[in-house]
């Protein structure tokens, strides 16, 4: 049977000389695969536009009984960007946030409130003028909360450790290996208070933002399984 979808570009990948694999967050089903039909003529409305980065892209797809990929009928922009393939600097942090959720995002099945989570945010920054070299930073934070992972921050004063393994602050060096010294432990307090209309104000050189970025990324790297390393996350680095 014929069935429409609303979904967020992920990744792609050839197939073979006439079709790609596209995987998507969905607003129906969560995570799924898409085969793509490769149309070489300038009216086909299933161009490369549609697998950019965060693309936003209405799917009628086959689905058929215990498949795992879906074989697309048509596909149509749901969303036109003003500026993300446009700016060099956005365009990074596109494909970096997109390698990111590919790799975090395993689940199959309807989560409405993520879904709404990844589309405001995407938008958010397509439309934003200025101001935005911390939103990797917080977009990433704050979906922590839609994976279950969102840390303790209530216990958190001065002169506290934070304990990477679970997730909290603490007084006393845990045991482990695995915590934030003190200073470090007080980004993560800035990070927690961040968000997109007053990150601007939190100002950061480019090893601060750096740092924060690895120390982010190591979090998810504890609390997934099967987490890998996210190749963009260089290019990231050169330009902020």
């Amino acid at each position: 049977m014929l069935k429409k979808y609303t979904g967020i570009v992920l990744h792609t990948l050839k197939y073979n000389d006439k079709s790609n694999i596209a995987y998507f967050f969905t607003k129906e089903e969560g995570r799924r695969s898409f085969l793509f039909p490769l149309r070489k003529s300038r009216k086909s409305a299933m161009k490369s536009v549609l697998f950019q980065p965060l693309s936003m892209v209405e799917i009628e797809a086959e689905v058929r009984p215990h498949a795992e990929i879906y074989s697309v009928r048509e596909a149509k922009m749901n969303y036109v960007f003003r500026s993300l393939p446009y700016d060099p600097y956005k365009s990074a942090i596109a494909l970096f946030l997109s390698e990111f959720l590919f790799r975090a995002l395993k689940e199959e099945g309807e989560n409405a409130p993520l879904f709404a989570y990844l589309t405001y945010s995407v938008r958010w920054l397509d439309v934003c003028n200025a101001g935005y070299s911390n939103f990797h930073l917080v977009f990433l934070m704050r979906l922590s909360r839609f994976l279950g992972l969102y840390p303790n921050v209530e216990n958190y004063e001065d002169g506290c450790f934070f304990d990477m393994l679970n997730a909290c602050f603490v007084t006393s060096r845990p045991f482990h290996g695995q915590f934030l010294d003190v200073e470090e432990a007080s980004h993560v307090g800035k990070l927690m208070r961040m968000n997109y209309e007053t990150m601007h104000l939190f100002a950061m050189n480019r090893y601060e933002r750096r740092r924060c970025l690895e120390i982010i990324l190591e979090y998810y790297r504890l609390h997934l399984p099967d987490f890998h390393e996210i190749n963009s996350f260089e290019v990231l680095k050169e330009l902020f």
